[in-house]
């Protein structure tokens, strides 16, 4: 195994490990998502809801309890993935930042990062997807499950760039639920009347949410929507990298033949991860 998968590969183990130890959001996910997503389908009105499907260009009519759940699955796991990864980037800056001065490549440790994204994302948008199919069949269960993927991915980014990018976990905290809710919220025709305002095509998660309202009572692949969602994760990625990369640049004060020998001569990975602090 070559130097950089090993690296990689130590680092992945790491931050799928300190996930892992996040009880808090692991509570989340396997209770708070059911709970929310049967009381949007029970509690809420069932009356039918004109909604302007832009990714069909057609209204179609969708049951109000059914555009709740939606919605308000859309919006948990963008609260959710968020809220994990900026705890995540944002607890171990000090560490990844002493790593990155010893000579661990810095590429491994932001590309570790979103494969993690990647694999929390992914098993949490198929919790929800299973919740929902428990109350209603929608028309294309795998879309809904892509589209949930999707927003996902889009704030998970979106954590990542924040704890970057601010020094303060209740500032990147309080700007993931504003912007979250604000993004879903206005999508939502019930709360918004004007939600089919193509105004609207701007917001992060339009592309994810126009596809999980086609998944639920059509059988059309709206591909260009889909690809609006991943452009926009793949945007809040590129972000998330280049502002990991600044913060975490490699600093020489003064001569510093040492640390110019550390980083031209970097210990093994795992040498380097197994002092860990343990989150």
């Amino acid at each position: 195994m070559s130097r950089a998968w090993l690296c990689f590969g130590t680092a992945v183990r790491f931050a799928v490990l300190e996930q892992l130890r996040n009880r808090l959001a692991l509570v989340l996910v396997v209770f708070f998502i059911p709970v929310w997503l049967t009381l949007a389908y029970t509690v809420s009105a069932k009356a039918p809801v004109p909604f302007f499907l832009r990714a069909a260009d057609r209204t179609i009519t969708v049951e109000g309890n059914i555009l709740i759940q939606l919605t308000g699955a859309m919006h948990t796991l963008a609260l959710i993935i968020g809220f994990m990864m900026f705890l995540a980037t944002s607890q171990s800056a000090d560490f990844d930042r002493r790593l990155v001065m010893a000579g661990y490549p810095q590429l491994c440790l932001v590309l570790a990062k979103y494969a993690t994204l990647l694999l929390t994302a992914a098993p949490v948008a198929l919790y929800a997807t299973f919740w929902i199919r428990l109350f209603w069949q929608p028309e294309q269960l795998g879309l809904l499950a892509g589209a949930l993927f999707v927003g996902a991915l889009i704030y998970g980014g979106a954590g990542v760039m924040l704890a970057a990018v601010l020094r303060s976990e209740l500032a990147g905290m309080f700007l993931i639920i504003m912007v979250s809710f604000l993004d879903v919220g206005l999508q939502n025709p019930i709360a918004n009347p004007a939600a089919g305002s193509p105004v609207l095509r701007f917001l992060p998660t339009y592309g994810a949410m126009q596809s999980a309202a086609t998944a639920a009572r059509l059988g059309v692949l709206p591909w260009s929507y889909l690809a609006m969602g991943l452009c926009w994760a793949l945007a809040m990625a590129a972000v998330g990298m280049t502002s990991f990369a600044v913060r975490n640049r490699r600093r020489f004060p003064g001569n510093g033949s040492a640390t110019r020998l550390a980083v031209l001569m970097p210990p093994a990975p795992g040498a380097l991860m197994k002092g860990r602090p343990t989150p």
